[in-house]
């Protein structure tokens, strides 16, 4: 598909710098573009890119001011990374999507397979199973008996969503994610551990995304909840009965532990360890590789936290700062050490 500078600042309503017939057929990143390529700069330090980049039109920010000439066509946009997400979505929809039963899938007869949906080779679909209008199986993907699935929603391959559990619409997840496994729950006897059964399900709402093998436990009773607008990067880990606020968002291999819960608007960095029976306030940030353990902080929400235990980033940052310091320290107390202990000899 073709667009030309003057059809793509109408979309998003930015303001052109150069020729407005200037046409692009394809994205790349602002260092390797080509020729009929759009690009876009949002972060500062790729600035030194845009002078030499080959990409017919650049989306940059409003208050962007170049320091040398450029070559390519701009369009000035409020939000440059905001604008060319929401070119690559259309493009994207634009794409032809697969439609129709594999005769390779196993569809139950009970099962109902909307208009629209795509299941792909080898797909299994349970008993009394519902795919919603449009939605995409792929293949070596398994929907369990009783599942529900939105319309819109997506499942690449290999993807296991265990019985009884529940997908909302325009929900993505992509392969070998699996959803609604036991959770992790035993009871320590004199003999070993016995396995306490997990009866509950799994409730992923409308517009969530779920990395590549992250997975998210069914409730040991009611319901492991991911709500509405969610964002989980690949090999997350969500404990049992765990319920995720509106459109917070994890890095890879964050892991948040039975019953807790996390509150809208939070954002946790890669590795982000998140104790069991606790909560995680609205808009709280966590750095990566940090762990919480509890605390007010964490509880009141719109806090930044590092470290471990999860700390005001501020305070945090002060300590790592003084901990680089502590050798030199050490080294200046065992010489006023001795010098101590000359003293007392002397005296």
């Amino acid at each position: 598909m073709t667009f030309t500078a003057e059809q793509i600042a109408a979309y998003v309503g930015g303001t052109i710098e150069g020729d407005a017939q200037t046409a692009v057929t394809t994205f790349a990143k602002i260092e390797e573009g080509v020729p009929g390529s759009l690009s876009f700069l949002a972060n500062p330090k790729y600035e030194h890119y845009i002078y030499a980049t080959k990409s017919s039109i650049v989306l940059v920010d409003k208050d962007f001011q170049p320091r040398e000439p450029i070559a390519a066509t701009l369009i000035r946009v409020d939000n440059a990374y905001a604008a060319v997400a929401s070119l690559m979505t259309l493009y994207q929809s634009a794409q032809t999507r697969k439609t129709g039963v594999s005769p390779l899938a196993s569809v139950a007869e009970t099962a109902t397979v909307n208009d629209d949906c795509y299941v792909g080779p080898y797909a299994v679909i349970g008993d009394n199973a519902v795919v919603g209008r449009g939605s995409s199986i792929y293949a070596h993907t398994v929907v369990g008996d009783g599942v529900t699935v939105g319309e819109g929603s997506v499942l690449y391959p290999n993807v296991t969503v265990y019985d009884g559990c529940k997908i909302g619409s325009r929900v993505v997840i992509h392969a070998g994610a699996v959803i609604g496994a036991d959770g992790f729950g035993f009871a320590p006897t004199e003999t070993g551990y016995d396995k306490i059964p997990q009866l509950g399900i799994v409730i992923i709402e409308d517009d969530v995304e779920i990395g590549a093998n992250t997975c998210v436990d069914r409730s040991t009773m009611g319901a492991t909840v991911i709500h509405k607008g969610v964002k989980l990067d690949n090999l997350v880990q969500i404990a049992h009965n765990v319920e995720v606020g509106c459109h917070t968002v994890m890095s890879s291999q964050a892991g948040v532990a039975g019953s807790a819960k996390v509150g809208e608007w939070c954002m946790l960095g890669g590795q982000v360890g998140i104790a069991g029976h606790i909560s995680i306030g609205d808009r709280t940030n966590v750095g990566a590789q940090s762990g919480v353990p509890g605390g007010n902080l964490a509880r009141r929400g719109g806090a930044t936290l590092m470290g471990y235990p999860a700390i005001d980033h501020r305070t945090w940052a002060r300590q790592s700062a003084a901990l680089k310091q502590l050798p030199d320290l050490a080294g200046e107390v065992a010489a006023l050490r001795r010098e101590i202990e000359e003293l007392k000899q002397r005296t």
